[in-house]
Parts: C-alpha cells; sequence; structure tokens
C-alpha cells in the first residue's frame, strides 16, 4: 500500500469513526463565587418604627425608585449587595384607614402570585420570631424574578414587605447558590427584627 493510499485509508477512518461517535455536551459552567464570611451589624436609625440586623458587605440606601412615594413613605429602603447584584426592597406602611391590615395583607399574596407564569411552586409559610414579630414567607421556585420575598406585621400598627431581587436575567441554576447564600442573611434580618416605639 503506498504512503497516499495509506493517509488516506487513516483519514477516512477517523472521519467514519467521528462521524459514528455519540456528542457529549459540555454541562453548563458558571463563574466561581467567593463568599465573605457572616457578619452583622444592627440597622437602628433615628425616626425608623423597626431596626434588624444586616450583613457587613450589604449597604443600606433610601428607596427613591418607587414613583416618587418616598415623600409620604419615608421609612422605604433598600439593601444592597453590591458583590452579588443583588438588592432586597422593604416597603413599611402604618396600618390605618388609608392602609387597611386586610388590604395589605392581600395585596403582599397578589404580588407574589404575579409571578405564577414563570413560577412552578410558590411556598408561604406562617413566621413568629424570638422578638413575637409576626408574617409570612414565600419561597418562589422556577426562573423568577424574586425568589425570596416576606413580610412582616404586629397586625395592628405596622406593616413590612422585603423582596429579594437580582440585577440579572432570572435563571434558577444560575442564581441558586447566590440565593441560598443570601437566603441566610434574609432568615437572620428577620429573627433579629423588632418594632421601635417612634417619639
Amino acid at each position: 500500500m503506498s504512503k497516499i493510499a495509506a493517509s488516506f485509508f487513516f483519514i477516512a477512518l477517523v472521519f467514519f469513526y467521528a462521524c459514528n461517535s455519540s456528542f457529549t455536551p459540555k454541562p453548563t459552567g458558571y463563574f466561581k463565587i467567593d463568599f465573605p464570611s457572616k457578619k452583622y451589624q444592627l440597622f437602628q436609625e433615628p425616626g425608623y418604627p423597626y431596626s434588624f440586623e444586616y450583613p457587613v458587605y450589604a449597604r443600606i440606601t433610601k428607596d427613591s425608585t418607587f414613583f416618587g412615594e418616598t415623600t409620604e413613605n419615608p421609612w422605604w429602603i433598600n439593601i444592597d449587595f453590591p458583590q452579588f447584584s443583588g438588592r432586597i426592597y422593604i416597603s413599611y406602611k402604618q396600618i390605618g384607614a388609608q392602609n387597611n391590615f386586610d388590604t395589605l395583607i392581600r395585596d403582599a399574596f397578589t404580588l407574589t402570585g404575579k409571578h405564577t407564569s414563570k413560577a412552578y411552586s410558590i411556598d408561604d409559610s406562617l413566621l413568629v420570631n424570638p422578638y413575637n414579630v409576626e408574617g409570612v414567607f414565600f419561597k418562589v421556585g422556577g426562573d423568577v424574578a424574586t425568589a425570596n420575598q416576606f413580610f412582616l406585621t404586629d397586625s395592628s400598627r405596622h406593616f413590612l414587605r422585603g423582596a429579594l431581587y437580582f440585577d440579572a436575567t432570572p435563571n434558577e441554576d444560575s442564581l441558586n447558590i447566590v440565593n441560598q447564600f443570601l437566603m441566610e442573611d434574609i432568615k437572620h434580618l428577620i429573627n433579629s427584627f423588632t418594632w421601635r416605639k417612634q417619639p
């Protein structure tokens, strides 16, 4: 067999084998994330009707995005996690004639329910923290904008709602590890949460 024929035979053999072998795609990979150590600080600003502990790797800013309502709602804040492009939106309302308790509860469930088109599950669970603050925690499964939401209340005067969002296209797989990490911080926030007497 000549060298040309041998080379042709070898190339044909490789081509034939390559065409008949099964293709195995590589799994999707994500960037490695270095998580900071858990350490907390107290949010207890003058004039605010609530206090809680939040991570030292987060920063708190006054909310200025809700359609100019910050003048009516001076106690709305954001807890930003710059390292993870995440934010917990905190909204607070005083229960009264303008903010009926039943309406606030219904609105909280309605806002969570808006994710049903993308969600495959919505689990809600009642909660009571060590300071007798009550509320409901929502865990939303699927490629949704916010997988973790909650509200806290005393049923008579205070109502606070929180929702964790990411500045990223919703993808449950890629956000799962960060969601789990920040879930511990949300739990700590809830367990350290207290209502404060206002002057």
